[in-house]
């Protein structure tokens, strides 16, 4: 089935005729695979698509270099903060803010005022409070100088905490005149700033001219809204889009780069984190032995494998590789759940259903989620598990699970090798899903519904040195692979494929899902 919804794109990809027609060279044309902009406040987007243009208008008070992760505290760079220092024991770290930094459309110089309104806001209104929930304080000790108490001392500070998308300084007069509209024209630091944000079409942005790194290269970026595949991908071809997000479905990237070859290929590794996550809230997920059966149903390398070369199989939460991670062969026999559908009939058998279950699940249109949540229902039908899915828009997918309307949720997300940032999203109580959708990314009700991690997620924030950080968060990963919250399917690369006419600056090789532009050339 798969290979044949592929194969229909391709025939398309490879009719002849297309005409090529080139964008300016003074503009770079973004198509994204969702169907519209749900924000352009950095603290308030879940959606990934909206991230491209936050990360041209926004900055943090430090950054990793472009096209990387920053895998300790020792390699992200200045930014908006020019150096920091902690104290012996962990708990303070006082920056210097960086003099002369303009924001937008004429709003001032940022100060320290601004660095503090805007962690306020992240820590106490914004969509992922629980991950800043181990500063006590954060107050201005000067007009260029920011201090942070802390509640217990954190080894990975920077990337935890001060890297965060939430963390993104924004002018507190531009939000105090704006109210709720700044939600959809916001005021930052960065290289571009805000034209005209549209719910149906997408953001237009322009070069910010007083921009404290040098003004960008290409004066304007637009970031264009395109659910459907074969429109984004003949845009591309045809030369009206300059960047496309790729499909991440089986064989994709061989079929376009056949109908063009001067086409280039940019993804990060270990990329989105594909993660199941369980409403312990509806039966019978409340049940241990379903949630047992379910993963026991999945086989992780098939998923992986057909979405080969972006796919990679993960056995626990976190990838193998990072700090916290687990191979198969580390982890207790009983925690592998190694795919076995008579295995996988047996536990749904104790848990009182010998004739299977049946439910349905929200799933984006998006192809990355679409195959994955595919491939799954396949999977688990042999163990008498029937999942009814239920394909919604991407844009209205994230906006019913952020109102708690899914059963089995696939999210998938980039994150870097800092577990205690992930983790606090996705397991701690305080981040639950909420009706309402002022809750955070624990779409499972994790701590809320059953006893959680919360406990040793605050010992991990206590942590005195890495060592003990990392034994903690491998304490964690254990319990959730016993209690099954949330499931790790597999990572998927994130991958873009550009035009040869632009040339990004710079290499990448991994980060979040989305690139900076503020060094780009277009030919």
């Amino acid at each position: 089935m798969l290979k044949t919804g592929t194969a229909s794109v391709a025939g398309t990809l490879l009719m002849p005729g297309i005409i090529r027609a080139q964008t300016s060279s003074d503009v770079i044309r973004l198509g994204v695979a969702a169907g519209g902009p749900r924000s352009i406040d950095p603290n308030q987007t879940t959606q990934g698509a909206d991230n491209w243009a936050t990360e041209q208008m926004f900055e943090q008070l430090v950054r990793p270099r472009d096209g990387l992760f920053a895998a300790s505290d020792d390699e992200f760079v200045p930014t908006l903060a020019t150096s920091w220092e902690a104290s012996s024991d962990g708990l303070t770290w006082v920056f210097q803010i960086r003099e002369g930094v303009q924001f937008h459309k004429g709003y001032g110089e940022m100060t320290a005022e601004d660095v503090v309104h805007s962690f306020n806001r992240a820590r106490f209104d914004g969509v992922n409070t629980a991950v800043f929930g181990n500063i006590q304080e954060v107050e201005a000790t000067g007009q260029y100088e920011v201090t942070f108490t802390l509640r217990g001392p954190d080894p990975l500070f920077l990337g935890s905490t001060i890297f965060q998308n939430g963390a993104s300084i924004v002018s507190k007069r531009a939000e105090e005149e704006k109210g709720s509209d700044f939600n959809r024209d916001s005021i930052g630091t960065g290289p571009y700033e805000l034209v005209s944000f549209d719910t149906s079409s997408g953001s237009r942005l322009t070069r910010h001219e007083d921009y404290w790194d040098g003004a960008a290269n290409v004066r304007d970026v637009e970031v264009v809204y395109m659910a459907d595949t074969t429109a984004r991908t003949l845009a591309l071809i045809a030369g009206e889009l300059d960047i496309i997000e790729a499909v991440r479905a089986p064989g994709w990237i061989d079929q376009v780069m056949q109908r063009d070859s001067s086409l280039l290929v940019d993804m990060t590794n270990p990329g989105s984190f594909m993660t199941l996550h369980i409403n312990l809230t509806q039966a019978p997920f409340d049940d241990p032995l379903v949630r047992k059966a379910i993963a026991t149903a999945i086989d992780t390398d098939a998923v992986a494998n057909a979405l080969t070369p972006m796919g990679f199989p993960t056995i626990s939460l976190s990838p193998p590789h990072y700090p916290t991670g687990f191979s198969r062969e580390q982890l207790p026999e009983e925690l592998r759940y190694d795919y076995n559908p008579d295995r996988a009939r047996e536990l749904l058998s104790e848990a009182g259903h010998p004739n299977g279950i049946r439910f349905s699940a929200n799933v984006s249109q998006r192809e990355d989620y679409r195959s994955t949540m595919l491939i799954v229902q396949e999977l688990m039908r042999p163990a008498g598990i029937d999942m009814e899915l239920n394909v919604m828009d991407h844009s209205a997918y994230h906006g019913a699970n952020r109102e708690d309307q899914n059963s089995l949720a696939l999210h998938a997300a980039s994150y870097p090798p800092v577990p205690l940032d992930y983790m606090m999203r996705y397991l701690s109580s305080g981040a639950a899903v909420k009706a309402d959708g002022t809750g955070g990314g624990n779409y499972s009700h994790y701590g809320v519904a059953m006893p959680g991690v919360d406990d040793k997620l605050e010992q991990m924030q206590l942590a005195t040195s890495f060592d003990e950080y990392v034994s903690i968060g491998r304490e964690i990963e254990l319990q959730v692979q016993e209690d099954l919250p949330v499931y790790g399917v597999m990572t998927l690369g994130f991958t873009a494929v550009r035009s040869s006419r632009v040339d990004l600056g710079y290499e990448v090789n991994g980060g979040y899902a989305r690139w900076r532009f503020h060094r780009a050339t277009k030919s």
